[in-house]
C-alpha cells in the first residue's frame, strides 16, 4: 500500500499555508490531533526537522507514516536545541477522518514506532483552529544545576555540574530583575537570518515578558524556572549562564542589569550547557 499524501495540483496561497501548518484548520476530510510529547534530547539534533535527519520532528513524522501509512507533518509549539529535553512539548498534526482511531490507540501506535527516548504522553482530537505554535500564549522552562560534590552517572547530560560557593543573594537579585518586559537582545543569540547590527535596531523582535523567575535548592540540585510569553533563540541558556557568572563572583550584578537595560551593551557569551534545560510545559 502506498502512503496517503495530501497535495493539490495547483498550489494556492491557502494550499501553501496548509503545507506549512499556518492555516486555521485541516483540509477537507481531515481532523486535527493535539499531541503532548516528552523526550530526552541527548541523542537528538533538537526538535526541528533536519535535512540529514536526527530531529525529533523527523522521528514523529516517520512514526506516523510507519503506524498508519499516512504521510503528514507534525508541527511543534517551537524549537528546542540539540541536547535540550522536554517534559511536555505540544504538537499538532492533521490526519484523515477515515482513520477513526481513539486517542489511546493513537498514543499506543505512535509509541510503538518511536525510539524509547521520545514518548507521546497524551493525544486528543482538538478544534480545527488549534495550532501548537500560534495558539500558545507562553512557555515554562526549567534549568537544573548540580551542586553535589560528585556527579551521579544517571544525571549525566541532564544537569550542569557547578561546584564551589555561590552568592545566592546576588543570584536572587538578578533573577528577580528578569521579571517584567525587557529587550533581551543581549541575552539571546542571532539565528543568522539577519546581521546583528540590524537585529539590535528591531526591539519588537527581541522584547519579551517574563512573568515568573524562581529558584529552589533541593537535594543538592539548584533549579531555575522561567515562565514567559515567549523565549528567543538560546535565551534561557544565556540567562542561566549569565546568572551563574554573577553567582560565582565572576561578574557583577550591575553587569547583568546592563544586559537588560542597555541595548548597546556587549552581548553575553555565557551560555549554559544544553543538557540542563527542560521545556516543562506550553501555555494556552
Amino acid at each position: 500500500m502506498k502512503p496517503t499524501i495530501w497535495s493539490g495540483h495547483s498550489m494556492s496561497r491557502s494550499d501553501v499555508e496548509s503545507e506549512l501548518g499556518l492555516n486555521v484548520g485541516p483540509p477537507p476530510g481531515w481532523r486535527r490531533l493535539r499531541l503532548h510529547i516528552a523526550y530526552c534530547g541527548t541523542p537528538w539534533r533538537g526538535w526541528q526537522s533536519q535535512t540529514i535527519g536526527g530531529g525529533i520532528q523527523d522521528e514523529l513524522n516517520a512514526a506516523v507514516l510507519k503506524a498508519t501509512r499516512v504521510q503528514t507533518m507534525v508541527h511543534g509549539s517551537g524549537r528546542t536545541d540539540a541536547g535540550v529535553h522536554a517534559l511536555e512539548q505540544v504538537a499538532h498534526m492533521d490526519v484523515p477522518e477515515s482513520l477513526n482511531l481513539r486517542p489511546e490507540a493513537w498514543m499506543k501506535a505512535l509509541n510503538a514506532c518511536l525510539p524509547l527516548t521520545i514518548r507521546v504522553v497524551e493525544v486528543a482530537y482538538c478544534e480545527p483552529s488549534f495550532h501548537a505554535r500560534f495558539s500558545a500564549c507562553g512557555k515554562v522552562y526549567r534549568y537544573r544545576i548540580w551542586r553535589n560534590p560528585w556527579l551521579s552517572p544517571f544525571e549525566a547530560d541532564r544537569v550542569w555540574p557547578v561546584h564551589g560557593p555561590l552568592d545566592m543573594d546576588s543570584l536572587q537579585t538578578c533573577l528577580s530583575s528578569l521579571v517584567g518586559t525587557h529587550n533581551f537582545a543581549c541575552l539571546s543569540a542571532n539565528r543568522g537570518d539577519m546581521p546583528e547590527t540590524l537585529r539590535r535596531t528591531m526591539p519588537e523582535k527581541t522584547t519579551r515578558t517574563i512573568h515568573r523567575a524562581e529558584m529552589r535548592l533541593e537535594g543538592g540540585i539548584l533549579e531555575l524556572e522561567f515562565e514567559g510569553d515567549g523565549f528567543l533563540y538560546k535565551m534561557v541558556r544565556l540567562m542561566v549562564g549569565s546568572l551563574m557568572q554573577v553567582a560565582r563572583g565572576r561578574a557583577t550584578a550591575d553587569w547583568f542589569q546592563d544586559l537588560l537595560t542597555n541595548p548597546k551593551a556587549v552581548q553575553s557569551n555565557q551560555m549554559a550547557p544544553a543538557g540542563g534545560l527542560y521545556l516543562v510545559r506550553v501555555l494556552y
